[in-house]
């Protein structure tokens, strides 16, 4: 059956004539979907990774680098210390009897980390525990009184303290009378200015060297097992978009950091800031990039193809704040061998790099 033998001759009249020609084509349309299914023809781009896979630190390693046993309170510059001295007030400090309006309600640590007490004269405290005081002074005062009974309590406790710096509406040192956690400490410096901040390179160093903490993970999805106790002397640094930086080595011209921009950084553009000629790819392996991408206590490796991004059949492969690229000169087997080649580089950055990285590659070379 044609659709001109569904028309009635009756009413075939020039005006049907003319509506007949114009519903024909959409009815063949409408027929013509039924029959097959709709093609699209904007398929997602194909990806440009050929490979990853994902290792975290031993989790042993992580709990005591985090949660260390042992944490209490060590003395330092500033804090107050009432101190008695059982059936010997007058080595007590504050003597009995005396109340805080009437004077100071315990001995002052000095800047230098010193007590002065009775008989003993100068007493060095600072990094002692109350314990460890109590021994030191209970073997002090042997010498002078048979079997001292020290009490020791810390009344003001001054010497704690951190370090904000960077994207904090209120940056600086900060004091607490308690140890606090790290969500606590970062309240110190008030709001965080998410806007500016380059929240996957925020950092914590303690003891000289960076924790394995994920910040942006704790702030933006309110992961708790990033929130852990601090030390006093931490700093706790925040750095800025602006400052955001990857680190591309191997067989380009200009090995080393490169910067974002307005935070985003494509991996070719990274190559090409790094020096590569993408016109002339002879010297090195486009098809085997090596991408290190680390936070807190976990690392991405990626293996990625970017002459198929350069060719224009994958999508654009974006890089993240701290990103490690190798540019392989030749082809290239393991991750071991890529190490390997990458180590000298790292060694000379290590400082800046994300914990991940410097406490697997950089802590024992």
């Amino acid at each position: 059956m044609t659709f001109r033998s569904a028309i009635p001759r009756a009413a075939r009249s020039p005006l049907s004539q003319r509506a007949a020609a114009l519903l024909l084509p959409a009815l063949l349309l409408l027929g013509g979907c039924a029959q097959a299914p709709v093609r699209t023809d904007a398929a997602a781009p194909a990806s440009a990774i050929v490979s990853r896979h994902t290792q975290t630190l031993p989790a042993a390693q992580v709990d005591a680098m985090l949660h260390p046993e042992g944490i209490t309170y060590r003395l330092g510059p500033g804090d107050v210390i009432a101190i008695g001295v059982y059936l010997h007030p007058d080595l007590s400090i504050p003597p009995p009897g005396i109340s805080s309006t009437q004077g100071p309600p315990g001995a002052v640590v000095s800047n230098d980390g010193n007590l002065q007490l009775p008989l003993l004269g100068e007493v060095h405290v600072a990094g002692l525990t109350v314990g460890q005081l109590r021994s030191t002074l209970t073997t002090a005062y042997a010498h002078y009184i048979v079997n001292p009974s020290i009490s020791i309590q810390v009344q003001q406790p001054r010497s704690i303290r951190y370090y904000l710096l960077g994207q904090f509406a209120d940056p600086g040192l900060k004091y607490s009378d308690r140890p606090l956690h790290l969500l606590d400490a970062l309240a110190l410096g008030g709001s965080v200015n998410f806007t500016n901040a380059d929240l996957h390179g925020a950092y914590v160093i303690q003891d000289g060297h960076k924790l394995p903490l994920d910040i942006g993970s704790l702030l933006l999805k309110g992961d708790l097992s990033q929130n852990v106790r601090l030390r006093s002397g931490d700093t706790v640094v925040v750095p800025a978009a602006s400052t955001m930086v990857a680190y591309v080595f191997g067989a380009v011209g200009k090995p080393g950091p490169v910067p974002f921009v307005n935070g985003r950084l494509g991996l070719l553009q990274a190559l090409s800031s790094a020096g590569m000629d993408l016109s002339n790819l002879s010297s090195a392996e486009l098809d085997d990039i090596r991408v290190i991408r680390s936070s807190g206590a976990s690392g991405t490796f990626y293996v990625v193809d970017a002459a198929r991004i350069l060719r224009g059949r994958a999508a654009p492969f974006q890089l993240e704040s701290g990103d490690i690229v190798y540019v392989p000169a030749t082809a290239i087997g393991s991750w071991n061998a890529v190490i390997q080649l990458l180590l000298p580089s790292l060694q000379l950055v290590g400082a800046t790099l994300n914990p991940f990285v410097q406490i697997l590659y950089l802590k024992n070379n």
